[in-house]
């Protein structure tokens, strides 16, 4: 998604002010309760040391000193007195105590008598809650403004990566139109780096233009050069065939340069079909599958003389297909010439189905391992066999992707092989 950068980068934002308002809460927090304690511990020192200087003599009877809302003194003489003190401050130690969250009493001990100072801490934990609460929206709000201003800035910043990268996402691979990313058509705020990145998108869509066009043309170019000999070498082994003075090895040699320049017409028919523009499709026509199938069938019966293998095309409702049947007579024609070629003896089915073909062989098989490489282009599991270039498969699933007939394999060792072209 072209705008998944900006907006993990908001995310990312508000993940940030979110834990530094937490912490700055935390922060606040602490910061009020020591400031509480510190003004709770000052103002009780105070009051003692004001009450010792008045008093020096400790000549106060005992009883309360102070009523007030907020403190609440006592003086307990040595001799006694200290049934005037409230019951939970008489056996309390020297220091700070605290009662409660608001109550605190302060004990201070001399030899002239006890000094108690109840103190209610209402007045100071409203004074530190308004005035932490004041500073914590002042700093909270600070901090967001400021995230929002860098979130903003760095938006603008990404915005051209964005953008560019839409542009590239809508690319066509074969053919990347750069006219879009050109210097002139940039973004306003597009800095260097993007500049440098358009610049290195735009080289490098243009190389790649260059390198499939060449391919292009030297497939189309390479494959009408074969099909010219491959006509004469056809032709001469037709008439050397024809020749009733040629002997039983010689019409075995010259089946097999037969058989050899019909694979190779069929490659190079498979390679002039790949070369072409996707949009360019080859010529279609209505065509009955059966027809199709039954050509291929009669390419590949010479291979099956003297051989023990049984071919049979089963029709259970073969389809009529508009598109080119020269397409798919290259993939049935490479999937039955590998039935043949990897079967050395049982039986071989097409069977025709309204949705797909299939051809089943009671051959060789291949093991999990090998079946996961058999579409790869040159891979051949059975050096052992002369036959075959390892490029048939390949072929055959290009062509199925490339026409919207996926071709599926299923093989065990020793058990065969079962590969369908599905009419999707």
């Amino acid at each position: 998604m072209p705008q998944a950068l900006p907006r993990k980068i908001k995310l990312a934002f508000i993940a940030q002010a979110l834990v530094a308002s937490v912490a700055l809460c935390l922060f606040m927090l602490a910061m009020g309760l020591a400031v509480r304690q510190s003004v709770v511990t000052w103002t009780a020192k105070r009051e003692a040391t004001l009450f010792w200087q008045q008093y020096p003599g400790g000549d106060a009877g005992a009883g309360a000193l102070l009523n007030g809302r907020t403190l609440r003194s006592y003086f307990v003489p040595p001799d006694g007195g200290f049934d005037a003190l409230p019951p939970t401050a008489r056996d309390l130690p020297q220091g700070l105590n605290q009662l409660a969250f608001r109550h605190f009493v302060y004990v201070d001990d001399r030899p002239q008598g006890r000094f108690v100072l109840a103190i209610d801490t209402e007045i100071i934990d409203t004074v530190i809650v308004w005035t932490t609460l004041g500073a914590l929206l002042f700093a909270l709000a600070t901090s967001y403004l400021m995230a929002w201003l860098t979130y903003r800035t760095t938006k603008r910043m990404v915005v051209p990566v964005s953008w560019l990268a839409g542009i590239v996402a809508q690319w066509d691979p074969r053919a990347p139109d750069t006219d879009a990313i050109r210097p002139g058509k940039l973004p306003p705020d597009s800095g260097s780096e993007v500049a440098q990145l358009t610049g290195a998108l735009t080289g490098l869509a243009d190389r790649v233009t260059d390198f499939v066009q060449r391919e292009r043309d030297f497939t189309r170019d390479a494959s009408h050069e074969l099909r010219t000999p491959l006509t004469v070498i056809r032709v001469a082994s037709d008439l050397m065939l024809a020749d009733p003075g040629a002997n039983e090895r010689q019409l075995r040699s010259l089946s097999r340069i037969q058989r050899a320049g019909r694979d190779m017409e069929a490659v190079i028919d498979a390679f002039l079909i790949l070369a072409r523009e996707a949009e360019v499709e080859p010529l279609s026509e209505e065509f009955d599958v059966r027809e199709v199938v039954a050509h291929e069938v009669a390419r590949v019966q010479p291979l099956l003389s003297g051989r023990p293998i049984e071919l049979e095309v089963i029709d259970q409702g073969a389809p009529t297909l508009f598109a080119p049947p020269h397409v798919l007579a290259v993939m049935v024609g490479n999937l039955l010439g590998n039935a043949v070629r990897f079967t050395d003896e049982g039986r071989i089915e097409l069977v025709l189905m309204p949705e797909q073909i299939v051809v089943r062989d009671t051959g060789i098989g291949m093991s999990p391992e090998i079946l996961v490489k058999a579409f790869d282009p040159f891979y051949r599991a059975d050096h052992g066999r002369e036959e075959g270039r390892g490029m048939g498969l390949s072929i055959v699933r290009r062509l199925g992707e490339r026409f919207g007939w996926p071709v599926r394999l299923e093989s065990q060792p020793g058990r065969g092989t079962i590969a369908s072209i599905r009419f999707a």
